[in-house]
């Protein structure tokens, strides 16, 4: 699949560069937008790291990983990685927006951007995303966007020696064409 650039006339989302590194490493590299993070991204977070993520997401095949860019610079990320076996018309999406761009509603916008895209581009039937139970601006990100939250798994996941409830949402491509978001 290639891929240029997607906008909204004040945020964009591109393919990652090399370039992007140090400002990965800055932003990721805070605690405070790593403690909601999947332990697949690590924490500190280093140039090394940082280069590792961007090769991979490079060689990735059939899902996508952008940059979110604004003012000119990078200020967060999004990507879907689809499941596989029956599952396979599935993906589970993820993001992460730097701190100093919070309560901005940028992410709310980015994911609407985002998920048409996803639908439009591919053979997709369903986004999911998962939350820790505790982080209720993302949870409200997403219900904007228009997903639906469809359960809540229990003490399912471990962070920093913290046990979460996380919520699953999902998105059908049906909503996503037919339905305005909620707001």
């Amino acid at each position: 699949m290639t891929f240029d650039e997607l906008t909204d006339g004040e945020l964009s989302l591109r393919p990652h560069n090399d370039d992007d590194a140090p400002a990965l490493v800055a932003e990721i590299g805070n605690p405070r937008v790593s403690q909601n993070l999947d332990d697949r991204v690590p924490y500190p977070y280093t140039l090394e790291d940082a280069r590792q993520f961007l090769a991979l997401s490079r060689a990735l095949a059939g899902g996508a990983n952008l940059a979110i860019v604004a003012e000119g610079r990078l200020v967060g990320g999004i990507g879907y990685y689809p499941q596989s076996g029956v599952f396979r018309r599935a993906a589970d999406m993820g993001y992460w927006l730097g701190e100093a761009y919070w309560g901005r509603g940028w992410m709310t916008r980015v994911v609407r951007l985002f998920c048409p895209w996803v639908f439009g581009t591919t053979g997709l039937e369903r986004l999911e995303a998962r939350v820790f139970a505790s982080n209720a601006a993302s949870r409200r990100v997403l219900e904007k966007a228009g997903f639906r939250h469809e359960g809540t798994l229990v003490r399912a996941a471990v962070k920093r020696g913290e046990t979460h409830d996380v919520c699953v949402y999902g998105l059908l491509r049906r909503r996503s064409v037919d339905a305005e978001p909620q707001v």
